[in-house]
């Protein structure tokens, strides 16, 4: 009989990818977004669609006849987790999807935290029994962590939470790949990095999450567990594998320390280490399908078709946060002008 799966937040990045995985290993999907057409050419025809906005409606129409499996993508707050656990005798496996910032070092430092207490100073790799952040509404993670909270007290059946570092792979609304594709795409012969180009902040292939994902359906049982890319890059090794993907040319310029305001400040670029411990995921089965060099081609053509003629900040709205002079050339050549003596 075929196993069926619901994915809330069907049409992102991470659901289109589990999506997509799913069908491969003959599972019937149901992808629940708030546009039901809003899904990527590979998944029309082949998935059931329903609109849903989980905020107004709740995930529970999305469910129909019930569900081997529920992904939810976009769970973000412990009223989330209530609307998940209502639902928990409709449901077989539930999949929830955290994130890696849950993490606090020693000192209670988190990086949601970072510009007011100082940047954490995490083990190398952090496992999943790290401590956390306090729940509350304080922050992101911090929601994130009430989420988790709630599901481990209160669902009763398989349960597993993932997570991810910096997330990447098509479909992303705050792509950090958009970074170096701007340059590149503007033409630009130098790309500044500071900390040397040495900072490693664990990416995550939506891909390899997605597998993740199943394995932890096809193995029934309660876990966390992080979800991050077979290795921990650098930051110049990231930007060069873009580099490689898109087949354009630039000369790394790696400065020493932290960035002079924002020259040399890469969305990847941090004070200090934050690698993910995969050893619990591979101990379940999980193998990792691909790297970050070898699905940086997919991303990175993916953000090159959706940017089109319309600004970067409509076409990736996650994006909106960042500073407008992430890309203030001028300035940047002033500042290379300065390096240069």
């Amino acid at each position: 009989m075929t196993r069926r799966a619901v994915i809330i937040g069907g049409s992102g990045q991470i659901g289109r990818a589990a999506a997509a995985n799913l069908l491969e290993h003959g599972w019937s999907v149901v992808c629940a977004q708030r546009n039901p057409g809003d899904l990527p050419e590979g998944l029309r025809g082949r998935v059931e669609t329903v609109a849903l906005d989980r905020n107004d409606e709740g995930p529970a129409r999305a469910l129909g006849q019930g569900a081997d499996l529920l992904v939810d993508t976009v769970a973000f707050t412990a009223a989330h987790a209530a609307q998940l656990l209502a639902l928990a005798g409709d449901v077989g496996a539930l999949s929830v999807i955290s994130t890696g910032s849950v993490y606090a070092d020693a000192a209670g430092r988190t990086l949601d935290e970072a510009r007011e207490t100082g940047f954490p100073q995490f083990p190398v790799p952090i496992r999943e029994d790290q401590p956390r952040t306090a729940p509350g509404p304080a922050t992101y993670s911090t929601h994130k962590v009430a989420l988790e909270d709630a599901l481990l007290q209160g669902w009763p059946g398989d349960l597993s939470i993932l997570r991810p570092g910096a997330v990447h792979g098509p479909g992303c609304r705050s792509p950090r790949e958009w970074w170096v594709l701007q340059r590149l795409l503007d033409g630009r012969a130098q790309i500044p990095l500071a900390y040397g180009g040495a900072s490693r902040f664990h990416t995550s292939a939506t891909a390899n999450i997605a597998e993740l994902i199943r394995v932890c359906a096809e193995h029934p049982g309660v876990r966390v567990l992080n979800a991050a890319d077979p290795e921990a890059l650098s930051v110049a090794e990231l930007v060069r594998a873009i580099l490689r993907a898109t087949g354009r040319k630039a000369e790394l310029v790696l400065t020493p320390g932290p960035p002079e305001g924002l020259f040399g400040m890469s969305p990847w670029s941090i004070p200090g280490p934050v690698v993910l411990d995969m050893s619990a995921a591979a101990a379940l089965g999980y193998r990792p399908v691909t790297d970050y060099a070898g699905f940086a081609g997919e991303t990175c053509r993916d953000l090159a078709a959706r940017a089109g003629e319309l600004p970067w900040r409509e076409v990736f709205p996650g994006l909106a946060p960042y500073p407008a002079a992430m890309f203030d050339y001028a300035a940047e050549d002033a500042a290379f002008g300065a390096l240069h003596g």
